[in-house]
């Protein structure tokens, strides 16, 4: 299986130091201010370094990064998407 997104280094260090259980990304549909991305936790099998993707969101991340920024109010997991 091609797997539709990429992962930056430093989100799979992250991704790997979180350890168990694995990151979950999945998208919900938001209306007028379009898709919002849901991230969360599940024993389920990762699909890409301790990342499990929800399989109906494939389709909307597919050439998109995944990647961990560290700023002064804190640190968290994005998406870079270059089709938005």
């Amino acid at each position: 299986m091609k797997i539709p997104l990429k992962v930056s280094p430093e989100a799979e260090k992250y991704l790997k130091e979180v350890g168990k259980p694995n990151v979950s990304l999945s998208v919900k549909g938001g209306g007028c201010a379009g898709f919002t991305y849901e991230w969360g936790t599940t024993d389920k099998e990762p699909t890409v370094a301790n990342l499990w993707l929800d399989p109906m969101a494939e389709m909307f991340v597919f050439g998109c990064t995944v990647d961990y920024v560290r700023e002064l109010g804190g640190s968290f997991l994005t998406v870079v998407n270059p089709n938005a």
